[in-house]
């Protein structure tokens, strides 16, 4: 794959972010950034749109 990528600034959570690093680890990747990518590539491949976009899972809106 050719190496297009872009940056991008994103606000999550402290929780999000040191699972994304724990995830990376358990899998052998290179960073949470890696991690990340690989969740954003199965949404758009395997996700059910709906399922993903229409249900409300928000720990921290409550």
């Amino acid at each position: 794959m050719p190496n297009n990528k872009t940056n991008l600034d994103v606000i999550i959570q402290i929780k999000q972010k040191e699972w994304l690093d724990e995830m990376a680890t358990k899998h052998s990747l290179p960073d949470a950034s890696k991690a990340l990518r690989v969740l954003i590539d199965y949404a758009i491949e395997e996700g059910p749109e709906n399922e993903i976009f229409n249900y409300v899972r928000c720990r921290y809106c409550y």
